[in-house]
């Protein structure tokens, strides 16, 4: 069983070297040559990672005569994008109802201490 899309985007970004790999192809394209170079890892270690990304839509890889470069697929990005949006706008709508609430509280500093035996303004 598959999982929906946006699963497998944040399953692929789980992990710091593909989260580095996405960040350093927002720069440029690059070949698997030039993507692996920073990492001590090996080609074959480095094309693992690219295939979890290109399974997730993240990047895909084109051939330019003898080279073949990777790219980042930022539609994609467009889609997590739009899912995070949803939820911090609710929390924001959830946060301000809070505030709107709070400021219909009376003030506590200068308003009358009340007695917590009965209730009654001391």
């Amino acid at each position: 069983m598959s999982a929906d899309p946006l699963s497998r985007v944040f399953a692929a970004l789980a992990d710091p070297t593909r989260r580095d790999m996405v960040a350093r192809l927002a720069s440029s394209d690059a070949t698997v040559g030039e993507l692996a170079q920073p990492y001590d890892m090996s080609v074959q270690a480095v094309s693992k990672h690219l295939r979890v990304l290109q399974d997730a839509g993240l990047v895909s890889r084109t051939t330019d005569g003898r080279r073949a470069p990777v790219q980042l697929e930022a539609e994609v990005l467009d889609l997590m994008t739009k899912w995070i949006e949803r939820y911090r706008r609710q929390a924001e709508d959830r946060y301000r109802r809070l505030d709107d609430v709070l400021q219909e509280l009376p003030e506590r500093a200068g308003g009358p201490e009340i007695d917590a035996t009965n209730g009654e303004p001391s």
